[in-house]
């Protein structure tokens, strides 16, 4: 098991730096010099289309774009790509032949696609280890297991983002006002479970004297199917791995067991019927409107972060002091949308609640969270691809702790400064500490993760929560041709089978007829090639507890 799956409670507040004591560079010049000025009075070297996340577009003029572009002697257009829509919008530009420069691939399943579809440039390895040194070097000594994800066919074609806050599952959330309200303690057996579910669902726990509440919906399944030890609803094939082999969790019989709980809750009106399409209902894609609007009173959707209430942790804050002051953290997304339709609303968080043979589990995110790619067209311009490197290197993993900060929030005295000399606080200055992502306004982030031991505020309060425990990932990280083939028609039969499962339309005995179908339909090719890969290649723990 790789070395990020052990990191345990945490003792720094904040740790940014990637090498420790480093200094700012008296060789380097500042953010205000090089806004100002370019690097050189020459035409810019090179054109670079850049992808990134994004949750709001970087306007033209953004100044960390400016600062960067200055400092390379670059021009870099940045491709306004939501990433609720990333791939749609993506596909889109590529089917008009636009490649991207800097070639985001935010499924780690989609690497062996673009390859195969000649998109991608190969990436010498001495390349890589040249111009991007500090990102292979993040890589190597904190997620040595990944080192060689981006390899097909013994070739670099994406550098693996490793993700450490990953090691944290998804939670499973409950509306403690209505617990309490009930006299229910939060469930730690399926059958506890079951007895609060009903209890949502029957004893008008918003005390509005209507039968309009419901247990939970389709994110709260998966803790139930982690009963059982699998996971089934995502937006991936979840495959698990049992006698040292991969198995597609959906097709397991132990699901037969976890169907017959959903399909009685659901006759029983404890599953709200819309669950069919989902807990958000649009936006921003990690809220759960039906937990939001009082519907449901468990879900497991968003991540740690989705779910922080009012003073769940102390941050460092601007209040007019020469160095800040520590202040209760305010509530985050579901929970700022819940608590302002209901200000007397509250959450508490549960362990997976555990099955009839012991086992639990919920849903979790894999370490390997993405690719970073460079476009084929970008291999064709001499020195393209060694600078597009040497700026990835620069804004993702750059060895000085002031000018790596800044690459995340901006620039020092502007956006940003240190908590005292320490340099372990870092304040976000107003009105920049107020407004959602400004990191995108001003064109910050515009690098990829690297697997830096995670060390922050926030981070520090999840470790407390036991989310380090019971995750249920992804035992294949990669695709396969067959995954690529046929991996988007089996999610659909898989879930409009579960569907039709769980809602009665068919009965549990066409269970094996449904794995059957789904074998024929290409399952059967998609098992033999993971398992293929998962006995040259895995990691054997990887990811996995």
């Amino acid at each position: 098991m790789k070395q990020l799956r052990h990191i345990t409670a945490l003792t720094a507040v904040v740790c940014l730096s990637i090498v420790s004591g480093c200094e700012t560079s008296s060789s380097q010049l500042s953010a205000a010099q090089q806004l100002q000025s370019p690097a050189s009075s020459d035409a810019p070297l090179h054109n670079i289309s850049w992808t990134m996340h994004l949750n709001l577009p970087v306007p033209d003029d953004a100044e960390m774009v400016r600062l960067v572009e200055n400092k390379f002697n670059v021009n870099l257009d940045i491709w306004d790509l939501e990433n609720n829509k990333y791939e749609a919008l993506l596909d889109m530009k590529l089917a008009q032949g636009e490649i991207p420069d800097l070639f985001r691939i935010r499924q780690p399943q989609d690497l062996l696609k673009y390859q195969q579809q000649g998109l991608l440039a190969e990436i010498p390895e001495e390349m890589l280890k040249q111009y991007a040194p500090s990102i292979m070097k993040a890589i190597k000594e904190n997620a040595p297991a990944y080192q060689n994800a981006g390899k097909i066919d013994g070739k670099y074609y994406g550098i693996p983002v490793i993700n450490p806050t990953n090691i944290y599952r998804i939670p499973v959330v409950y509306r403690k006002d209505w617990l309490d309200k009930l006299g229910l303690p939060v469930p730690e057996t399926l059958s506890d479970f079951e007895k609060v579910i009903y209890a949502f669902a029957n004893e008008d726990p918003d005390g509005n004297g209507m039968k309009d509440t419901y247990g939970l919906s389709r994110e709260g399944m998966n803790v139930v199917f982690g009963a059982f030890g699998q996971i089934v609803f995502a937006d991936q094939l979840y495959f698990g791995v049992k006698n040292e082999k991969l198995v597609i969790g959906a097709l397991e019989p132990e699901m037969k067991q976890a169907l017959h709980y959903l399909r009685k809750w659901y006759a029983d009106g404890v599953i709200d019927p819309e669950f069919v399409t989902g807990e958000n209902k649009g936006g921003y894609k990690h809220l759960s409107h039906a937990f939001i609007n009082g519907k449901i009173g468990m879900t497991s959707m968003g991540n740690y972060y989705h779910w922080i209430q009012n003073g769940d942790y102390w941050v460092m804050k601007d209040q007019g002091s020469a160095n800040g002051e520590e202040i209760p953290v305010e509530a985050t997304f579901n929970v700022k949308e819940l608590t302002a339709g209901n200000p007397q609303a509250r959450i508490v968080f549960g362990q997976p609640f555990r099955g009839p043979e012991g086992k639990r589990g919920s849903k979790a995110y894999d370490m390997l969270m993405s690719f970073t790619a460079i476009g084929a067209d970008a291999a064709k311009e001499p020195g393209k691809m060694e600078t597009i490197l040497q700026i990835l290197d620069d804004v993702s993993a750059n060895p000085d702790l002031d000018e790596y900060t800044s690459m995340k929030y901006g620039i020092k005295g502007t956006h940003w400064t240190w908590a005292g000399d320490s340099k372990e606080d870092v304040i976000v200055l107003p009105p920049y500490d107020t407004m959602f992502n400004y990191q995108n306004t001003i064109g910050a982030n515009l690098g990829m993760t690297v697997p830096l031991i995670p060390k922050e505020r926030r981070e520090q309060w999840a470790s407390t929560l036991g989310l380090d425990q019971d995750g249920i990932y992804n035992a294949l990280e990669v695709a396969t041709p067959s995954l690529i083939d046929n991996g988007a028609e089996l999610i659909k039969l898989k879930n409009k089978a579960y569907v039709a499962f769980i809602t009665g339309e068919k009965p549990l005995e066409d269970f094996d007829r449904f794995v059957q179908e789904f074998m024929r339909a290409g399952g059967k090719e998609v098992l033999r090639e993971a398992n293929d890969w998962y006995s040259q290649h895995a990691v054997k723990g990887r990811n996995h507890v």
